[in-house]
């Protein structure tokens, strides 16, 4: 078993992120330890682990008591969080118990944010069995649930004791989603690794089974790591752990106006990523060839049949109302992730909505055959 550990340090935790494939050993000693120290035990996952990962949940966690979540976006919600603390309850879990969080983004996500409200606290670790989550929402800290009013709105910040990204477990994740979790492995070599961003597109196509892959995913949670340990409460004025959002406002503008579940987080992220860095254009920001550039970055995309344009249109005014509940705003203002170039990001205060609005209608009118073209 080939072990990548990395570890993530804020100012009151530190934890490991261990990565490879066939990582079971080691979950089974977590169990095995908890167990063994009286602790009450828990795990909380999807229905789609549950069916397709059965033999590992089993092999890994045996007869602990096991909470299914329906897979989907939808189940970051209050009344999926109220039935996870119900179910905790149910099970005798108290202050000094422990949680696994087994799935993708959402479980991690939901499971996370139980963790940190139930006894106001409990520890818990997170087992990303998706790319998504493997690269970006399994470390950091950031737990939460979706209001209809836009992603994310509601949550806590709550470092996992530590995170096992178990490559194998991908084997089995469809291509659509293995391609959404590529949109964040290119966002973090967008906005801080120029050298990443040339390996992936001198490299083959990555797949589940490429040798690569688990130092791809190594790198991309170092990217996380050091933002994340300079600025773990997303409390920095400017830059910091904001620059992790690049794309993201853009992205999740699409998810909310577009009904969650018509686009994967990553589908949408990808198109963020085009707004984000047409938006830079436009600001004067991007100091590299723009039109050079722009088709790198849809080359990539395209690469892993990402998005870079919308499947059907959706109106400014509705793309504005999701973007004027981010979490991001002030005053009636956002603040937003740029691009200096390929590999450097910067955040930009008191974006005017003339420009946003200029960006969007860019979107509108991009021909959806160039991706086919690409």
């Amino acid at each position: 078993m080939d072990l990548i550990t990395v570890g993530v340090d804020t100012p009151n935790s530190h934890y490991p992120v261990k990565i490879g494939y066939d990582l079971l050993p080691l979950l089974q000693a977590e169990v095995a330890e908890g167990l063994a120290q009286k602790r009450s035990i828990a795990v909380i996952t999807d229905s789609s682990v549950a069916a397709f990962q059965g033999e590992y949940l089993n092999a890994a966690f045996g007869d602990t008591p096991t909470h299914i979540i329906p897979a989907g976006e939808s189940s970051k919600c209050f009344r999926e969080l109220e039935r996870c603390c119900e179910y905790l309850a149910s099970k005798g879990l108290d202050r000094n118990s422990l949680l696994f969080a087994v799935g993708g983004g959402v479980t991690g996500d939901l499971a996370g944010f139980a963790a940190a409200a139930y006894f106001r606290g409990i520890e818990f670790i997170q087992v990303p069995t998706t790319l998504l989550a493997m690269v970006d929402s399994s470390v950091g800290g950031k737990t939460g649930i979706n209001l209809s009013a836009g992603k994310n709105l509601v949550g806590a910040f709550h470092q996992p004791r530590a995170v096992y990204a178990d490559c194998a477990l991908l084997k089995t994740l469809p291509g659509r989603e293995f391609s959404a979790g590529m949109a964040e492995v290119i966002k973090h070599a967008l906005l801080a690794d120029e050298t990443l961003f040339e390996q992936l597109e001198k490299e083959d196509r990555l797949t589940p089974g490429s040798p690569s892959l688990a130092a791809v995913v190594a790198e991309n949670v170092r990217i996380k790591a050091r933002v994340v340990g300079l600025d773990a409460m997303e409390s920095a004025a400017t830059d910091g752990r904001a620059l992790l959002n690049l794309g993201h406002t853009f992205g999740h503008a699409i998810e909310a106006a577009s009904g969650y579940g018509s686009y994967l987080h990553g589908e949408a992220v990808a198109i963020g990523l085009m707004q984000a860095f047409r938006l830079s254009v436009r600001m004067g920001s991007f100091k590299q060839d723009a039109l050079q550039s722009e088709m790198r970055i849809m080359k990539l995309l395209c690469k892993y049949q990402l998005p870079i344009a919308l499947r059907e249109p959706i109106p400014i005014e509705r793309l504005r109302e999701a973007m004027m509940h981010d979490k991001k705003i002030r005053s009636g203002k956002l603040k937003l992730v740029l691009l200096n170039r390929i590999g450097l990001a910067y955040t930009h205060d008191n974006m005017e909505w003339i420009d946003i609005d200029a960006v969007w209608e860019q979107l509108l009118g991009t021909d959806k055959t160039i991706q086919s073209e690409l």
